[in-house]
């Protein structure tokens, strides 16, 4: 019998079948916010609020406050503008910029929207980093913005967000060959 190559059983070739199956199907659905592209950004300030804070349960641009899947967060949208997906590495949760607050103006800092006020206090502060999954729209958050500029808070990101829209456009023109 030496030298000779006996066939594998067929149970073993249907497990071996399954685990390859499985894991060409895993590779095959894997989820863009599951991928390694994301960009890390380290020791993110964070903190939490909840709908009972006064604020009610609607976000910025007049939809729910999301709990869900994809929660609901709050930021300077010059800073983190709206539409801004991310993840927090730690927890695997993932969030996305719909809302704006005036303590939030001029900072790097992140609201993270919770729930209840248990899990808002349980939050506090935290330094986190984060994976954005898609950077948002800084034409979108201008949308929104625009016809709130009576409000000093709004002026603030608008104005930021202007002056990153002037560096960007004569940073392309004066990319351009002249004529």
């Amino acid at each position: 019998m030496e030298g000779t190559i006996l066939p594998m059983p067929k149970c073993l070739n249907l497990t071996v079948a399954a685990v390859s199956a499985c894991l060409i199907v895993g590779c095959a659905t894997q989820s863009k916010s599951n991928l390694s592209s994301a960009r890390r950004i380290p020791n993110v300030r964070t903190t939490a609020y909840t709908h009972s804070e006064g604020s009610g349960c609607r976000n910025a641009v007049d939809c729910r406050l999301s709990g869900g899947h994809v929660m609901s967060a709050a930021s300077d949208w010059s800073r983190f503008p709206l539409g801004t997906r991310f993840r927090i590495a730690d927890t695997n949760e993932e969030y996305i910029i719909d809302d704006y607050g005036t303590a939030l103006i001029g900072t790097d800092t992140i609201d993270l929207y919770k729930p209840s006020r248990l899990e808002m206090k349980n939050w506090g502060v935290r330094h986190v980093n984060i994976d954005i999954l898609q950077w948002g729209s800084e034409e979108q958050s201008l949308k929104v913005l625009g016809p709130r500029c009576k409000h000093h808070c709004v002026r603030q990101m608008v104005a930021a967000l202007e002056k990153k829209r002037g560096k960007t456009v004569a940073q392309t023109s004066s990319n351009r060959p002249s004529l």
